[in-house]
This record gives C-alpha cells, sequence and structure tokens, in this order.
C-alpha cells in the first residue's frame, strides 16, 4: 500500500474527485492547508494598505492504495490538477507499512 497526499489548487478539488473516483480510489481526506513552494505568495490591498501573502490557501487530498493503483492514481490527480502555471502542486507518496480499522481492530 502507498499513501498517496497531493497538494493542489482549492478550485481543482471537484475535478481531482471525480478523476480519482473514476479509477476506483474510494476514500480519501481533504484538509485545507497553507503554504508556498516557487508561486512564494503574492502582494494584496487591504483597506488601502499592501501587505504580501507568503502562505497560500492550497487543498491536500490523502488517500490510500494499493502498490498496483499509483501510477494510475498519480496520473488523474495530475491530469485534474493541472493548469501549466506555477502553484499548481505536488503530489507525494509513502509506503504504508500497516493499517488498521479502528471499529474492527482488523490489520489490512
Amino acid at each position: 500500500m502507498q499513501l498517496i497526499k497531493a497538494i493542489i489548487r482549492p478550485n481543482k478539488v471537484d475535478e481531482v474527485k471525480e478523476a480519482l473516483e473514476k479509477t476506483g480510489v474510494t476514500g480519501m481526506t481533504v484538509t485545507e492547508v497553507r503554504g508556498h513552494g516557487q508561486q512564494k505568495g503574492h502582494t494584496a490591498i487591504y483597506r488601502g494598505k499592501e501587505y504580501a501573502v507568503s502562505l497560500l490557501p492550497k487543498m491536500q487530498i490523502e488517500t490510500v492504495v494499493a502498490d498496483g493503483a499509483v501510477e494510475a492514481t498519480i496520473r488523474a490527480i495530475v491530469s485534474a490538477a493541472r493548469t501549466g502555471e506555477i502553484g499548481d502542486g505536488r503530489v507525494y507518496v509513502t509506503p504504508v507499512m500497516q493499517s488498521y480499522k479502528i471499529r474492527t481492530g482488523e490489520r489490512e
């Protein structure tokens, strides 16, 4: 099993969710996060004063998939989340050694 974590633009969440459902991903966790990479933020004006916004709003989608489904899952996320501009996000893949269902204690 592999944990796939994707940091994407907030307006791309529904498209990524639909793409994941088409690949057979049934469960995911979606979290509002803030951060920056190459994009480095931007300046904004609030009540007539300019200020720097260095941590931009992003969404984090996490899902655990079987080893054989990793590449298809990554392709689905990347194709649905891509705009071609800086700030599209990043996908991370981490091995999952064990998983337990809390209700039953069953190990997967």
